[in-house]
């Protein structure tokens, strides 16, 4: 039978399981591989755990995003110079139900929208990963661009700069493919 939790235990249990989609979802943007990307997430919630007596109850979801980018920036750069990290195919998390009758979901519609999302997986795999995790936080997890500085230790401007830089390559990768 395992021991009682805490109160600390239990709180932090709270504050992580909100987050951990969104960790698991950036570190497998960062990584560009699931099973690194696990290994990075569960070493960020060790982290995260450790250091929680030192968490102030600020924004929740950027101190853990943040614990996690860091973790996946040490592991990219223990990978040699100029060594590919395994890519493997990132699957986007889609929580859309299939409704019949609904044209979104008929399977024409399913498969072209299927092709958007790998181009777009495809498109930002190939970005250099400073670009790659500004347009992830802002476009999929939604965060605004003062948390985003916080999370990457930059300020403001540079994330906007990163974001614009990110867009436009972005742009004219997808133009390149049409």
């Amino acid at each position: 039978m395992p021991p009682p939790r805490s109160t600390a235990d239990t709180a932090f249990v709270a504050l992580v399981e909100t987050h951990l989609d969104s960790a698991c979802n950036l570190a497998r943007w960062l990584v560009r591989d699931p099973v690194l990307a696990d290994d990075v997430v569960q070493d960020a919630m060790l982290r995260a755990l450790k250091y929680f007596h030192g968490f102030r109850g600020e924004n929740a979801r950027a101190w853990v995003l943040q614990i996690v980018r860091n973790v996946a920036m040490t592991r990219l750069q223990k990978n040699a110079p100029g060594e590919a990290v395994d890519v493997t195919q990132v699957e986007l998390e889609t929580s859309a139900l299939s409704v019949a009758g609904d044209p979104r979901h008929e399977p024409e519609a399913t498969l072209m929208r299927e092709e958007d999302e790998r181009l777009v997986q495809k498109l930002l795999a190939r970005l250099p990963v400073e670009l790659r995790e500004c347009l992830v936080l802002r476009e999929i997890e939604e965060l605004s661009y003062k948390e985003i500085a916080r999370i990457i230790d930059v300020p403001v401007g540079t994330v906007m700069s990163r974001l614009w830089r990110g867009r436009k390559l972005l742009a004219d990768a997808a133009a390149e493919q049409a």
